[in-house]
C-alpha cells in the first residue's frame, strides 16, 4: 500500500505543473489586454486570430486546475473557492465573457458591433491576469479563514470552513496580493508579445511594435516581480511543529525554504535568467523570434519553485490569518487514501494530454499568420 504522503507529495506536484502551465498560458490573456491600443484594423485582426487558435487552451487548464484541486485537496476547495467566492465569480466571470466573445465577435449579425467584443477580451486580459495573481499570493500572505471540522457534525449549520464577511474582496485588495496579480498581468504582455513575434508575420512595422512592448511590459514586470520577491523573503511564515497537529509563525520562512531545499532554488534562479534572457535578447535583436519559448520555460520553472516553497517543507500552502491552526497544508486538506490512489491512476493519460496539445498547437502554429491569410480566409474570429 503506498504511503499516503507519498500520494500528497505527488498531488501536489501535479497542481503546481497545472498552476505554470497556466501562467505560461496566460499570454492569450496578455495580448487581449492590447487590444484598445490604436492598431490598424488589419493588425488588430491578426492578433486576435493569433489568439484566439489558443484562449481554448488557457480555459480549459483552468478547470483542470480547479478540478485536480477539488479531488486532491478538497477543503482548501470547498475554503477557498466556497469561502472567497466574489474573488473567484470575478475571475470565472471575466472567462465566461472570454468565450462568448470568441464566439460571437465575427458572427453574422453581431448587434454590439465588434468593438464590444474586444472591450470583454481586454477586461479578461486584465482581471483575469491580476486577480488569479491575487490568487496565488494567498498562497504566501494568506487568508481570513478558520476551519471547524467539528462542524460537519452540527445539523443547523455542517459548514467546516467560514471566511471574512466580505468573501474575498479583503484579498483582492490587499496590496501585496496586488503586486504579484499585477506582476502577472505584466508578464503576460510581455509573453503575448514574444508569441506576436513568432507567431504573426505582418510586416516590420508590427515586429518592431512587439519588440518595444517585450521591452516596456518586460521592465515593468521585473519591477513588480522584485517588489514580490522583496515581500516574500521577508514574510513571515507559517510552519508545522512536527508530532503535534499544530502551527507557528516563523521569521524568513519563505527564505528558509529555499535555503532548506537548495535544488528549488536553483530552478527558481534558472528560471529567472531564462525569462530574463528571453526579454533582453527579443528587445534587442531585430532576427531572433523565439524568445516565448524560452520565456514559457523559465516561467513554468519559477512557478513550479513558488509552489513547491508554498507547499513543501513543512508549511501550510493556504495560511489562516484569523486562526493559525486553521492554515492548510497538504496533509491536513487531502482527500482519502483511496480516492488519491485512484485519481493517481486516472492522472497516467495526462502525458498523452500534453503530447496531443503539442500536436495540436504545432498543426495550428505550422504557418504563421500574415496579412493575406486573414483576408482570404473566411475562418476568423
Amino acid at each position: 500500500m503506498i504511503n499516503i504522503e507519498y500520494l500528497q507529495t505527488y498531488w501536489w506536484v501535479l497542481i503546481s505543473v497545472l498552476g505554470a502551465i497556466l501562467v505560461f498560458l496566460l499570454f492569450v490573456q496578455g495580448g487581449q489586454s492590447m487590444l484598445l491600443q490604436r492598431l490598424s484594423a488589419d493588425d488588430r485582426v491578426m492578433m486576435i486570430n493569433s489568439l484566439g487558435r489558443k484562449w481554448e487552451l488557457t480555459f480549459t487548464t483552468l478547470v483542470v486546475f480547479g478540478g485536480a484541486f477539488f479531488a486532491s485537496f478538497p477543503l482548501f476547495y470547498s475554503t477557498s473557492f466556497g469561502g472567497a467566492y466574489w474573488l473567484w465569480m470575478l475571475i470565472l466571470f471575466s472567462f465566461i465573457i472570454q468565450a462568448v466573445s470568441y464566439e460571437f465577435r465575427h458572427k453574422p449579425g453581431n448587434l454590439y458591433g465588434a468593438r464590444t467584443y474586444d472591450v470583454f477580451l481586454f477586461i479578461n486580459g486584465c482581471v483575469g491576469c491580476i486577480l488569479l495573481g491575487v490568487a496565488v499570493s494567498m498562497f504566501f500572505f494568506g487568508g481570513e479563514f478558520t476551519v471547524t471540522m467539528g462542524n460537519i457534525l452540527d445539523p443547523g449549520s455542517p459548514v467546516i470552513s467560514r471566511w471574512a464577511s466580505s468573501h474575498g474582496f479583503e484579498a483582492i485588495f490587499n496590496w501585496k496580493n496586488l503586486v504579484l496579480g499585477f506582476a502577472v498581468l505584466f508578464l503576460a504582455r510581455t509573453q503575448a508579445a514574444l508569441y506576436f513575434l513568432d507567431n504573426i508575420k505582418g510586416g516590420e512595422e508590427i515586429a518592431k511594435r512587439n519588440r518595444r512592448q517585450v521591452l516596456v511590459n518586460g521592465v515593468i514586470f521585473v519591477v513588480f516581480f522584485l517588489i514580490f520577491l522583496a515581500l516574500l523573503l521577508t514574510a513571515k511564515g507559517v510552519q508545522a511543529v512536527p508530532g503535534t497537529g499544530t502551527f507557528e509563525w516563523v521569521d524568513y520562512k519563505y527564505l528558509h525554504n529555499f535555503l532548506d531545499m537548495w535544488w528549488v532554488l536553483i530552478i527558481f534562479l534558472a528560471g529567472v535568467v531564462t525569462v530574463l534572457y528571453a526579454i533582453v535578447r527579443s528587445a534587442f535583436s531585430t532576427t531572433f523570434t523565439k524568445g516565448i519559448w524560452f520565456s514559457a520555460t523559465g516561467t513554468i520553472l519559477v512557478v513550479l519553485s513558488l509552489f513547491w516553497i508554498a507547499g513543501f517543507n513543512n508549511t501550510p500552502y493556504y495560511p489562516s490569518l484569523l486562526d493559525i491552526n486553521s492554515s492548510l497544508s497538504i496533509y491536513n486538506s487531502s482527500s482519502t487514501r483511496f480516492t488519491l490512489e485512484v485519481m493517481s491512476f486516472v492522472s497516467l493519460i495526462i502525458p498523452f494530454v500534453v503530447a496531443y496539445i503539442a500536436y495540436v498547437w504545432y498543426s495550428m502554429d505550422r504557418k504563421p499568420i500574415t496579412p493575406a491569410e486573414m483576408k482570404e480566409t473566411d475562418d476568423k474570429y
